[in-house]
């Protein structure tokens, strides 16, 4: 992070450090990791918090991956469309539960 900050600049540049989204996320992983470092012996509550972001440690590594990014990036671009069917899936199968539910009217008392 502090080579790409001294080679790229850190933010007034054009095309600065923490211009790009990827970047942005690869410097709140490296500033949490090292908030964790320094509080290891401490144990308050925004520091479990900041143990909790250790997940998102791989993320550092699709943004040195110009194909994964594509993809991930992809991904995430498609959430908005999936949820649409998501959404169309539930209708139908509410449907198809109400239809089950009238057509056997109470057939099924016993259990």
């Amino acid at each position: 992070m502090l080579l790409k900050c001294l080679a790229l600049g850190f933010v007034l540049d054009k095309k600065s450090y923490l211009r790009e989204s990827w970047s942005q996320l690869d410097c709140f992983i490296v500033a949490a990791s090292l908030i964790d470092f320094i509080f290891v012996d401490v144990d308050l509550g925004f520091v479990k918090i900041l143990r909790l972001l250790r997940t998102l440690r791989p993320l550092r590594f699709i943004s040195h991956n110009k194909n994964m990014k594509t993809v991930v990036t992809a991904l995430l671009e498609s959430i908005s469309g999936i949820l649409n069917v998501l959404i169309v899936m539930i209708l139908i199968w509410v449907m198809f539960g109400i239809l089950g539910i009238s057509l056997t009217k109470g057939k099924c008392h016993y259990c």
